[in-house]
């Protein structure tokens, strides 16, 4: 029972890190380019803003850094996961 609680608590946490680092967005605003990074490590979309010759609402997205984002985060998860079960045996 115990293995079974961890297990579901830290894989909770861990979906949750995994949605905020993500969705999480660094904005840059520079005075001929304004734009929104979104993920973590890796950028995968982009969303500019503003530009030199005005305002704008471009987006960038990068379906390869959205794999490997996704690829880093569930493998971490899924390397601690086996860990954990294999350590929390009873």
């Amino acid at each position: 029972m115990r293995r079974t609680y961890v297990t579901f608590l830290f894989m909770v946490v861990w979906l949750s890190v995994t949605f905020v680092s993500l969705l999480w967005g660094v904005d840059y605003s520079w005075p001929d380019n304004a734009h929104i990074d979104y993920g973590f490590p890796l950028t995968w979309a982009t969303n500019t803003t503003s530009t030199i010759a005005g305002p704008a609402n471009l987006w960038s997205v990068n379906l390869f850094n959205l794999f490997v984002d996704l690829v880093f985060w569930y493998g971490i998860m899924i390397s601690v996961v086996a860990a954990t079960l294999h350590e929390l045996k009873f």
